[in-house]
Parts: C-alpha cells; sequence; structure tokens
C-alpha cells in the first residue's frame, strides 16, 4: 500500500529515531526532503541530458550517493567514503581544462542543460544547508566525508552546467553591475 494515514496529523517516522514521531517539519525531514528533492531534479536533468554519456553517468553517480546521504541523514550506518568526494573533484578538474576560465559570475541559462544544472547547484547548495542545520542543532553527527560531498556536488553541477554551455557553443554571460 503506497499509503497508511499515519501522517495525516503531520507527523512522521524516520528511521534511527526509536520509531517515535517527529514532526514534518523539524529539521530532519527538511533535510530528508531537501536530499530527495534534489535527487528526483537530477533524474529530471538526466533525461534532459539527451543521453550524453558523461553527464548522465555523472548525474547517476550523483544519484547513487545521494541515496547513502539519505540513508545516513536518516540514521542507518551507511556513509559516503572519501573516494567518492575525490572522485568529484577528478571529474570537476578535468571539466576545468576544458571550459574557458571562470571570470566572475555569470548569468545561469545559455543551452537548457546548463540552466537545468544551475537550477539542481542551487537545490544541492539547500540540501546541504539543510543537513549542516541537523548538525549544528544536534540531531545527527555526520560524517566530515558526507559534508565534503555535498559541498563538492554543487560544485560538480556548476562545472556540468558550464560544460554544457561550452559544448552547446553558448558563451557565458556575466551580469552587468
Amino acid at each position: 500500500m503506497l499509503y497508511t494515514g499515519k501522517g495525516d496529523g503531520g507527523t512522521t517516522k524516520v528511521f534511527g529515531c526509536d520509531q517515535q514521531r517527529i514532526s514534518k517539519s523539524s529539521e530532519l525531514p527538511e533535510a530528508l526532503g531537501a536530499l530527495d528533492e534534489l535527487n528526483a531534479f537530477l533524474g529530471f536533468v538526466k533525461i534532459r541530458a539527451h543521453g550524453d554519456p558523461r553527464i548522465v553517468d555523472v548525474l547517476r553517480e550523483a544519484q547513487e550517493a545521494l541515496f547513502i546521504v539519505q540513508a545516513e541523514v536518516a540514521g542507518a550506518d551507511k556513509r559516503i567514503t572519501q573516494e567518492k568526494v575525490e572522485t568529484i573533484e577528478t571529474i570537476v578538474n578535468e571539466i576545468e581544462k576544458e571550459i574557458p576560465p571562470l571570470k566572475g559570475f555569470s548569468i545561469a541559462g545559455g543551452t537548457e542543460l546548463s540552466a537545468l544544472l544551475d537550477v539542481a547547484r542551487t537545490l544541492a547548495r539547500r540540501a546541504e544547508r539543510r543537513i549542516i542545520a541537523i548538525t549544528d542543532s544536534h540531531v545527527r553527527e555526520l560524517a566530515p566525508e558526507t559534508k565534503a560531498y555535498m559541498n563538492r556536488l554543487s560544485s560538480l553541477l556548476f562545472a556540468l552546467a558550464r560544460l554544457a554551455n561550452h559544448l552547446g557553443g553558448v558563451a557565458e554571460e556575466t551580469p552587468h553591475y
């Protein structure tokens, strides 16, 4: 059954919370929801990448890693490895060799894929803020690698957005202040 009705009063149960009911608006469900939203949006972006294996494969790996982050946030004994953090760093470094150097802020858009990756980047930043909130409030301790991974993920999505514009032959626009 896809519904139980137990959450109709605004509470939920989360793995690792001794099965006590907590408010759906509390920090832990907010963090889990932000991670879920990001993961779902990455699925959409993956489809809009039109089979470009380079981008699709990276996004698929990010989705897999986000399930590990969600599990850790929920209280499971799962952790992001340092290897996953280093993999993102390697990918970003390789992309930076291919695209023009960054000269400041850029206006989101250009190609559709770039714009979608920029939205994904903002969702990643929100998810990162939400998981930091649960650590700051001592709701859950998270591994340093998890926090590093979430920080690098938004950098990866930014690099992919820039790459999508570059591959599409679209020059980045900078804001006029």
